[in-house]
């Protein structure tokens, strides 16, 4: 856990200038036309999975410190293996506080499209899933220097729930359909069990020179559906217990 904290201490650290003003990672996204096409990657997940929170925390964050990033283009779907009811409701596997941080998560992409910023503030997010202390997300506002109106205003009015159904929509149209989350798909195919060697699939596919970090990386030819213990699974419903022993996470819920 020591180590996760120093991570997010340097993704902190990153988005502040030496005067105290705030300054951000910047992330090209533009080549010229002779360059190869970047590399798509997209996560699946939601937000108080534990195997979710893991692999953002412990694995994904790497790729913005070694390099990969530079040839990935990476997409976040927030909803994982919720599910829409009568009249659009939404239930959560996790409970009413996993929809509430889904909504949340899905209205800082919307709010700050600029990835390094809305990938800091998830970061931060799922590290305190990690700690057990997620009923503090809004501390991750000050903590990244973030002003919290862009996205309480996109909760409180209901466009967080128009992102979450068409999360819902590109979840459900997944072909193979996600089976379990976290869900991780390199340029179209899923990687199943081995989504925690995505950075071996992402240098596999990728046309063009490679950054260092790809140099002695294999991907596993091996693709046995099962998922052991690193995942959870779709057709799994948890107790909202979780918001019983946790708290209430703040907001009102309007999912």
């Amino acid at each position: 856990m020591a180590a996760t904290a120093r991570l997010l201490l340097f993704l902190v650290a990153s988005f502040l200038a030496s005067s105290s003003s705030f300054s951000r990672v910047a992330i090209s996204t533009t080549s010229s036309p002779a360059s190869p096409r970047n590399v798509s990657l997209a996560l699946y997940y939601e937000t108080l999975c534990p195997y979710c929170s893991n692999f953002i925390v412990n694995h994904l964050s790497k790729i913005f410190h070694d390099g990969l990033i530079s040839i990935v283009d990476l997409d976040l779907i927030p909803y994982g293996n919720a599910r829409l009811g009568s009249n659009s409701t939404m239930s959560c596997q996790h409970g009413p506080n996993e929809c509430l941080l889904n909504t949340v998560e899905a209205c800082a992409i919307n709010a700050w499209p600029d990835l390094s910023i809305h990938f800091s503030f998830i970061y931060c997010v799922e590290h305190l899933v990690l700690e057990h202390k997620y009923t503090e997300w809004e501390s991750c506002f000050s903590k990244l220097g973030l002003d919290s109106n862009a996205v309480l205003n996109c909760y409180d009015s209901g466009h967080g729930k128009e992102l979450e159904l068409q999360y819902a929509e590109k979840t459900d149209s997944l072909q193979p359909p996600h089976r379990y989350v976290p869900w991780v798909v390199v340029d179209g195919q899923p990687l199943y069990e081995d989504y925690e060697k995505f950075e071996a699939y992402i240098c596999k596919a990728y046309h063009g020179e490679p950054p260092e970090t790809c140099l002695g990386l294999l991907p596993k030819k091996d693709h046995k559906m099962k998922a052991d213990n690193h995942v959870s699974y779709a057709d799994e419903m948890i107790s909202s217990s979780i918001a019983a022993v946790h708290g209430d996470a703040k907001i009102d819920m309007v999912v």
